[in-house]
């Protein structure tokens, strides 16, 4: 379970967290929905400790990790995953070789700089890879896959740490649609099945609506929604995303207050 309590962040004087309070259970994939510059990839940053937090609490499984250094720090790397919006692949090596970058926190140096992987690892390599359907692809060199593919052996390699929370920071921002939605369904399952909270940053609504079990709506720094899709209303979405002038946005609303209607004449005229 994670846990945040009042998490500030500052750069200066612009403040980018503004009391961000926060509670991830065991499995759950939540989707942080949000316009660019409300906080959401500083948010994930301070989670895994690759920006420090100005002020406040993160509790992983009971353990307060805002500030831990040294030792504790690599500890805690060990089991948050990370799945970057650029996959950040070696494109020379092997799709199996990537995904074994995700074993070597658990690695002596000389293993690492010799790429010497126990059988144990390269076994739990094979069985990501199977999990996110590229079973076929171990020996191909990275940069021989598409994009979505590319995406997915990032996805193998986090999985390949055996964490326990998955922070995905805008993974589909450059994939088509139907490269999205594989990915989407390849995180959200693959961790379904380990257990493994997903923590995931999303710009678009309607993939939040599909996948997510809970959104929250971070504005400005602030929390403004927490609940389940089905309670995202458009006058919700105005909020999370006022003051921009987004003709998508906006149509997507006038959709889902359209579907919104329907839904409650269809639910009067069963009455």
């Amino acid at each position: 379970m994670l846990v945040i309590k009042d998490l500030q962040k500052s750069y200066g004087d612009n403040q980018v967290l503004k009391g961000v309070d926060l509670t991830i259970n065991e499995g759950e994939f939540v989707v942080i929905l949000g316009p660019s510059g409300a906080g959401k990839s500083t948010l994930l940053r301070c989670i895994n400790r690759l920006t420090e937090a100005t002020n406040g609490d993160i509790f992983l499984n009971g353990k307060n990790i805002a500030h831990v250094q040294g030792k504790e720090l690599i500890y805690l790397r060990r089991n948050v995953g990370m799945i970057f919006q650029h996959h950040n692949l070696t494109k020379r090596l092997s799709v199996l070789k990537n995904v074994l970058v995700g074993r070597m926190s658990e690695l002596p140096f000389w293993s690492c700089a010799l790429q010497l992987f126990p059988q144990s690892d390269i076994t739990i390599a094979h069985e990501c890879l199977e999990q996110v359907g590229l079973a076929d692809k171990v020996n191909q060199r990275a940069d021989s896959l598409s994009g979505g593919q590319q995406q997915r052996v990032g996805i193998a390699r986090a999985l390949a740490q055996q964490p326990q929370l998955m922070l995905a920071d805008e993974p589909v921002a450059s994939l088509d649609p139907k490269s999205s939605r594989k990915v989407l369904s390849y995180i959200r399952n693959s961790c379904k099945q380990r257990k493994i909270a997903v923590l995931c940053n999303l710009h678009q609504i309607d993939y939040a609506m599909e996948f997510a079990e809970r959104i929250v709506g971070l504005s400005n720094g602030k929390v403004i929604f927490d609940g389940l899709p089905e309670s995202l209303t458009p006058e919700v979405v105005s909020q999370i995303y006022s003051g921009l002038e987004d003709d998508s946005i906006s149509q997507l609303v006038t959709r889902m207050a359209s579907e919104r209607r329907a839904t409650r004449l269809s639910e009067m005229r069963v009455a």
